[in-house]
């Protein structure tokens, strides 16, 4: 029988608490769900409001990966949900406000990416981010040369950025900003990652050409649109082990010598949060949303 749990007044069946979900190190399910709840206060706060896509893998990172973007059947009368605008026409999709929907969704086994945009709100950016994504042999420690460059390039126009492990190979940079669209926020963003591939022509790529990939860094400004959604901070990635999309500090940016300097799993985070706290936190505040300068 499927166990219930009250979870803030909630009932939620937990299933197959024991199932291996990554094979490598034996982290099961169960393990899962505890490091999202030991985890919410600080991830809840970046999900909050913002229509979730789920990145699901059931059994696991070698078994059927898929995204479900709509409501999926079965979501309980009491989690809120959005009506969000697709080219297709309108969809809703789920929004993760407290710890009972925190849970529940965590048991569906997923991944969580966010848009760049509130529900309420869409299209009107108040996130600025870049995926820096490696193309072997080059690793995160390439990355974090870019993103200190990135880092530089953004405070000369006011914009404070804060960076976070992909959970993959590479590295996410964030700003919180206001007052523009995802359409003009795309457009700066595409800016920079050309100013950069420029200023580091032997490192640095923004476009997403295959054949140059090899060694170098992808500067992946498409994000920004109003449709992309990127992985949330804190968020598990279907992955061989159970590694974080975990919030970096600058110092361990400019210190990074080897990949596995910045390479979290689930166990890792607990204590980085009490030594840290949420690196990501000022992101939140609209005081320290930069605006993008004026053509």
């Amino acid at each position: 029988m499927t166990p219930i749990t009250e979870v803030e007044g909630r009932r939620l069946a937990l299933s197959n608490l024991e199932k291996v979900l990554y094979p490598a190190t034996g982290f099961t399910k169960g393990e899962v769900l505890h490091y999202y709840a030991t985890i919410a206060d600080v991830l809840l706060p970046h999900l909050r409001d913002r229509p979730v896509s789920f990145l699901r893998y059931p059994d696991g990172p070698d078994g059927q990966v898929f995204f479900t973007k709509n409501v999926p059947p079965g979501t309980p009368e009491w989690v809120t949900t959005a009506e969000v605008p697709r080219s297709e026409g309108p969809a809703r999709m789920v929004l993760v406000q407290d710890l009972p929907s925190l849970m529940w969704a965590a048991n569906l086994v997923a991944e969580f990416h966010t848009h760049q945009w509130v529900a309420g709100a869409p299209g009107a950016a108040d996130r600025l981010v870049f995926d820096l994504d490696p193309g072997t042999p080059a690793t995160i420690v390439e990355c974090c040369e870019v993103a200190l460059w990135l880092r530089e390039r953004l405070a000369q126009d006011g914009i404070e950025a804060y960076a976070k492990t992909s959970g993959s190979k590479g590295l996410h940079l964030l700003a919180a900003v206001r007052g523009s669209s995802s359409d003009q926020v795309s457009e700066y963003a595409k800016a920079l990652a050309v100013e950069a591939e420029k200023t580091m022509p032997r490192l640095v790529l923004h476009r997403m050409t295959r054949s140059l990939r090899p060694g170098k860094v992808f500067v992946d400004w498409s994000q920004n649109a109003a449709r992309k959604t990127t992985a949330s901070p804190y968020t598990l990635r279907a992955r061989p082990e159970p590694w974080v999309s975990a919030p970096v500090t600058w110092a361990e940016v400019e210190e990074c010598r080897t990949p596995t300097q910045l390479a979290f799993t689930a166990p890792d985070l607990a204590p980085r949060i009490q030594d840290y706290g949420d690196l990501l936190a000022p992101l939140l505040s609209q005081d320290r949303a930069g605006t993008l300068p004026q053509n």
